[in-house]
């Protein structure tokens, strides 16, 4: 690990009334304004300072037209794929969009026809289900299997779905909600299905830089394999800065992204924040000691909560995740209903977590919870869930 510098991530901010979808989206999400918000993936910690000076240096000058991207922001995101995960790419492979899921959703459009299939593993970030029905297509539900909470992949089930008309499988990678970083051998098995049905592979990779084991870019490891690949991600999740809306797409496959450009250019989604471009240039020139820092605050998080629920609320499981900051809560030992526990979290616990069900056909009985926030704010929210899941 670098050397520390000691981020303080117990400082107290207060998010309400700044237009924030966690806090002051309460009542249009849940229908009530009184929860202690655990749910959106974003982080209750304030933005580092190297990211916040470069911005208010740019708005010193008062203008805020339109933006285009330079050198300094490509050099910056082929460092960073390179000493975080040894990924070798050039400028040639990166594309700047506004955002994985708009990128998502016109890489559907891109490798695939209307009611051509998509295949989808569940559990899994509802986005990534959603687009391929709102682009006219077919979700082909590939369920991940598990065992004492610990998620893997079906292949046999996965190979028995493939058809003629399936063009695409969408790879979590890390996986939200269920916290896996996938190995390089089940990554390889993945691909050659893929490769063997000519399936592209578009892999969500928007949460790469929050692992706690060894993370393996999809296309990094072969060029057979990047070959059918599209990569998308961001800096928005590791560093807070999701709402300044700056991603971007990556294949070595020239064919694969000339066609992604031609659908996101189409939808105008090439047009990127002007601070957006300013937040991910600071975050990847500088982050790379906040980010070991970050992920030693929140396997601390993860932990509390963790010993914290076995103590008291042992019907409540989950293994700790491999990745992000999300928990995947099962509630299936309690004697409530899906609908029960929902209500108790809502009116009773005064909490607001994400509903299990909307990550598909396999969420009964779970719910997300977000540990990125302050350790005495965590515990208090798990003391209200606890109280009402002995």
């Amino acid at each position: 690990m670098l050397n520390k510098i000691n981020y303080n991530f117990d400082e107290k901010i207060d998010r309400k009334g700044t237009n924030c979808a966690k806090y002051d989206g309460l009542k249009k999400y849940f229908g009530y304004e009184d929860l202690n918000p655990l749910w959106v993936a974003d982080m209750d910690f304030k933005t580092p300072t190297f990211i916040n000076d470069e911005i208010i240096k740019a708005a010193q000058n008062s203008v805020y037209g339109y933006s285009i991207d330079d050198d300094q922001t490509y050099n910056a995101i082929i460092s960073w794929q390179k000493n975080r995960h040894n990924w070798e790419i050039e400028k040639k492979d990166i594309y700047m969009i506004n955002g994985v899921v708009p990128a998502y959703s016109a890489c559907i459009e891109a490798y695939s026809d209307i009611d051509d299939e998509v295949i989808v593993q569940t559990p899994v970030y509802p986005p990534l289900f959603k687009s391929v029905k709102a682009n006219n297509r077919k979700v082909v539900i590939n369920e991940l299997k598990e065992k004492d909470g610990y998620y893997t992949m079906d292949l046999e089930d996965l190979k028995s779905k493939i058809t003629k008309k399936t063009k695409i499988l969408c790879l979590c990678s890390p996986h939200n909600p269920v916290g896996r970083v996938w190995s390089k051998e089940e990554l390889e098995d993945l691909a050659k299905i893929c490769i063997e049905n000519n399936i592209v592979i578009v892999s969500d990779e928007i949460h790469s830089d929050v692992t706690f084991k060894k993370f393996t870019p999809l296309a990094s490891i072969s060029e057979e394999i990047s070959n059918i690949t599209i990569t998308l991600n961001s800096a928005g999740k590791t560093f807070n800065i999701a709402g300044l809306n700056c991603a971007y797409a990556i294949s070595k496959n020239s064919k694969i992204l000339s066609r992604f450009k031609i659908i996101a250019q189409k939808r105008e989604i090439n047009s990127v924040n002007f601070f957006g471009y300013i937040s991910t240039k600071a975050a990847y020139e500088n982050g790379a000691i906040y980010v070991d820092e970050l992920k030693e605050y929140l396997q601390e998080n993860m932990e509390f909560t963790k010993n914290f629920l076995l103590e008291n609320s042992p019907k409540i499981n989950f293994l700790l995740p491999e990745a992000t900051y999300l928990l995947w809560l099962n509630f299936k030992n309690t004697s409530h209903s899906h609908k029960e526990i929902k209500n108790i979290l809502l009116t009773q616990s005064k909490v607001a977590l994400n509903d299990g069900v909307s990550f598909g056909s396999n969420g009964d009985s779970y719910f997300r919870l977000n540990v990125a926030l302050r350790k005495d704010a965590l515990k208090v929210a798990l003391i209200d869930i606890s109280k009402n899941f002995k």
